[in-house]
């Protein structure tokens, strides 16, 4: 048997501290000191053995309902770094995708007894006792008799021995080994086996995708997809995956995983005909299209696996809130939010809100003592006003009707904080919401502080302290902030994604990882997002003051210049400056919209303003160029011609004039391609 212990399953407790690495295995000295923290800040589960184990240094735990089996090793607890140490270091290390399998079957080789320990058989439909006589490494499988006594527990009755000794025939007595659940042994001659057969069953339950190993086979299987995939399980498992993205990711998963099935069966189908006939012909297409499919589930499901684009893409979440509409009686309510009232500010609510005028009708109001109590009774026209106070808050804001949320007082006097763990602080999806004059403040989150889901929501005079991202204009939806101010967002300040409008106009956004992240996703049915910037002030952010985010295909398309047709050229050319005059002039035109308003400003100021906008105006100009020859590149491929590609019609923004980009970590703006 090698000796010491897997490195990646005797970490525990100290896996956050960088260790010096350990050449192949541990000595004993090394075994004792890496096996003491296993398991010891994890909380024990019900089914664990309360007693101390000499010699082996895991925990045992009989499955519930299970009383007749023996005792197993618990092995599913691992830490992340437990996992991932011995990924990287001792069983994948910098393999290729196709030689998975292969570096797999070396580590178990050096690491698994290959005879004399009994194991657990678990399925779906029952539960047996074998042994284990010998291991197939090559195969990843145990060959294996039946234990005596003969246990076993089903679902099905009918699973007699006989039954068990002929499903083993079928299968040669041979086993895979993620199937295996090793049985407790307290001398720790089997800790190694059972931490081996535990990474295994991780990886290909968890990992590994059937079609990994038709990928570009380089050198970085373990950076491409196993630490990526890892840290997705563990956000999950933590808590730091919205739910809505979890489900998603899980669909994506399923729709591929099905699609590639298909593909298999169909590419399996046309090998073995070898007629040139009308149903090959068929068939081939139909495979084409279902191989297209694939790509793009891959893409996505990329996109959430990745720890940095899971924030920066999000999801398209389909929110379940229900418009209310008008109240039954067609009576517009005012809502007053104030936890106590002097007589003083009741007087002047009612002479500056209340009852600004000679009352033509009757006003009805309701007091609440929370603003979360006052959206909730809202309906279609409603005016929520809240007065100076610090509210705290323990659900989300769901506000799908036209109302309006005001602050009576100055941002900071009006402060509404949210407390305890959750998806979202504010989500909008009514057709015309304003929100003004007050501060948010948000704590714990895995969303951003406001969400935009669709219909229009007007931001004004307000103040937001973020936790997570900022503010998220999902597809579909518009968004006006005005005279805000915005910080602290760990991932952008502002997310704009494809088919959404956004104005912002006198803002400053500041001390976030990005300041605004503007979104192109690779989907051709996702219309660009239509964007005015005017006289916003983005400082102080970790990376760019605004981001574009588009696909890695952008840039190819220049290194496939010479194999441009001919009408793709002269697009190429009339972009760059040398088309006709009509299009020279609106292209002209464009840039001196986006500087001509600067002049207002000091000359100090002006070059950094000037070369921040233009930046701007010139990187999102040539994005739009290069996805409008993306599409007809495809559309060309497939012998579609498109009748009209004008250049003017794609551009993302109305407007981008005096915005000031000061002291931004990775400069005014940037693109990030995925």
């Amino acid at each position: 048997m090698a000796e010491g212990l897997l490195a990646g399953g005797g970490l525990g407790s100290e896996a956050m501290a960088p260790e010096p690495e350990l050449p192949g295995w541990a000595t004993d000295e090394e075994l004792e000191r890496l096996e003491k923290g296993l398991f010891e800040n994890e909380d024990s589960c019900s089914d664990c053995s309360d007693r101390a184990k000499p010699g082996s240094s895991l925990q045992s735990f009989v499955p519930e309902g299970k009383t007749h089996f023996p005792e197993m090793f618990q092995t599913s607890q691992l830490l992340f770094y437990e996992r991932f140490r011995a990924y990287q270091d001792y069983i994948l290390a910098d393999c290729k995708a196709s030689e998975v399998k292969e570096f797999t079957a070396e580590f178990l080789e050096k690491v698994l007894e290959p005879s004399g320990w009994r194991a657990v058989w678990q399925t779906n439909v029952f539960e047996v006792l074998v042994e284990v006589t010998d291991v197939d490494f090559a195969a990843l499988k145990a060959v294996v008799r039946l234990a005596d006594p003969y246990l076993c527990e089903s679902q099905v009755s009918a699973f007699t021995l006989e039954c068990m000794k002929e499903l083993l025939d079928l299968k040669e007595y041979r086993l895979p080994l993620q199937e295996l659940w090793v049985v407790f042994d307290d001398s720790g001659l089997f800790d190694q086996t059972a931490l081996a057969i535990e990474h295994v069953r991780f990886f290909y339950q968890n990992i590994w995708r059937s079609w990994d190993e038709e990928e570009e086979d380089e050198y970085d299987y373990f950076v491409r997809c196993v630490e990526p995939r890892l840290r997705l399980h563990y956000d999950i498992l933590e808590d730091r995956v919205p739910s809505g993205l979890i489900v998603d990711y899980q669909n994506l998963l399923t729709q591929c995983e099905e699609s590639y099935r298909k593909f298999l069966n169909l590419r399996s189908s046309l090998s073995n005909c070898n007629s040139d006939s009308e149903q090959e012909n068929i068939s081939m297409v139909e495979g084409l299209k279902l191989y297209s499919e694939i790509e793009q589930l891959k893409q996505k499901l990329k996109l959430i696996e990745n720890p940095l684009l899971r924030y920066v893409f999000g999801y398209q979440k389909n929110s379940n809130i229900q418009a209310k509409g008008i109240r039954p009686n067609g009576r517009k309510i005012t809502h007053v939010v104030s936890s106590t009232m002097m007589t003083g500010l009741l007087q002047s609510l009612l002479r500056d809100r209340l009852c600004p005028e000679p009352c033509k009708e009757e006003i009805e109001i309701q007091f609440h003592s929370d603003p979360l109590s006052a959206i909730n009774a809202s309906y279609e026209g409603d005016t929520v006003i809240v007065c100076p106070g610090h509210y705290v808050v323990h659900g989300a804001f769901s506000i799908a009707d036209s109302i309006e949320l005001e602050g009576y007082g100055l941002p900071d006097d009006i402060v509404i904080e949210k407390k305890g763990k959750g998806d979202t602080f504010v989500d909008c999806t009514g057709a015309d919401i304003k929100i003004s004059s007050m501060k948010f403040v948000q704590h714990d989150a895995v969303e951003g502080i406001l969400i935009i889901h669709r219909g229009k929501t007007t931001l004004e005079n307000c103040v937001l302290q973020c936790e997570t991202t900022g503010v998220t204009v999902r597809t579909s939806a518009e968004f006006l902030m005005k005279n805000s101010d915005l910080y602290g967002a760990k991932g952008a300040g502002i997310e704009i994604y494809p088919g959404s409008k956004c104005t912002l106009s006198d803002n400053g956004i500041h001390h976030c990882k990005e300041g605004i992240l503007i979104k192109d996703f690779l989907d051709e049915h996702y219309d660009i997002p239509k964007i005015s910037m005017v006289n916003n002030v983005i400082h102080n952010n970790e990376g760019y003051g605004v981001v574009l985010v588009k696909p890695t295909i952008f840039s190819d398309l220049q290194e496939d210049a010479q194999d441009e047709t001919e009408e793709n050229k002269a697009l190429k050319v009339q972009t760059s400056g040398e088309a006709d005059v009509a299009e020279r002039v609106d292209l002209e035109e464009l840039i001196q919209c986006a500087t001509g308003k600067m002049e207002l400003y000091a000359r100090a100021e002006l070059s950094e303003q000037v070369e921040g906008n233009c930046e701007i105006v010139n990187e999102l100009v040539a994005a739009s160029t290069q996805k409008g020859q993306m599409k007809k590149k495809r559309l060309s491929e497939l012998g579609i011609t498109q009748a009209d590609d004008n250049l003017m019609s794609q551009e993302m923004f109305v407007s981008i004039v005096g915005n000031q980009f000061k002291w931004n970590g990775k400069g005014s703006f940037g693109t990030f391609l995925f």
